[in-house]
C-alpha cells in the first residue's frame, strides 16, 4: 500500500498570512491538530509548512506573546518534509522517525498537495494488519484442534 491510498485526501490548510486565531479556529472546527500551510500557483496548492497546535502553544503562549498579532508564517515549521503519493508506508515511518514528526504532507508527482499522512493513520493500518495476523493464528489453532479432536 502506498501513501496515496492511505492518506487523508482532504487536508485542512491555511496560508502564510492566515492569522493564528483563524488557524486555531480551523483546527477546532475540523478537529485536527495541524494545518498544512500552502501557497497557490496556477490554481494548485503547494505545501510550504506545517502549523501544529503545539507550535502555537510553544511559540506564543509559552513565551507570553500575543497570538493576535501573529500569522501562520511567523510560527509554522518551515523545514517541511513531504512525501510523494507513491512512497511506501515504510518510507513514511522512516522519515517520521528520522525527523521526529507525526505528520507529513503528501504531494503528487508535480508537487501540489494531494493529502496528509499522520502517525495515527499509520498506527491504524498496522493495528488492522496485526488483527488480521491474530485472526489467522486463531483460525489455525481452531482448525488443528478440530482435526485432532
Amino acid at each position: 500500500m502506498n501513501l496515496g491510498e492511505l492518506c487523508n485526501r482532504n487536508p485542512i490548510f491555511a496560508y502564510r498570512d492566515t492569522s493564528l486565531g483563524e488557524a486555531a479556529r480551523l483546527m477546532r472546527e475540523h478537529h485536527v491538530g495541524s494545518l498544512v500551510i500552502v501557497i497557490e500557483r496556477l490554481g494548485e496548492r503547494f505545501p510550504v509548512g506545517i502549523l501544529t497546535d503545539r507550535d502555537i502553544v510553544v511559540s506564543t503562549v509559552a513565551k507570553d506573546l500575543d497570538p493576535r498579532g501573529l500569522i501562520c508564517g511567523d510560527v509554522m515549521s518551515a523545514d517541511l518534509i513531504a512525501l510523494r503519493e507513491d512512497a511506501s508506508v515504510a518510507d513514511a515511518l522512516a522519515l517520521m522517525r528520522e525527523r521526529g514528526v507525526r505528520r507529513m504532507p503528501v504531494v503528487n508527482d508535480r508537487g501540489p498537495l494531494a493529502g496528509i499522512i499522520t502517525l495515527d493513520d499509520l498506527l491504524g493500518l498496522v493495528g488492522a494488519e496485526l488483527n488480521e495476523f491474530a485472526r489467522v493464528i486463531d483460525w489455525q489453532r481452531r482448525r488443528e484442534a478440530a482435526l485432532r479432536g
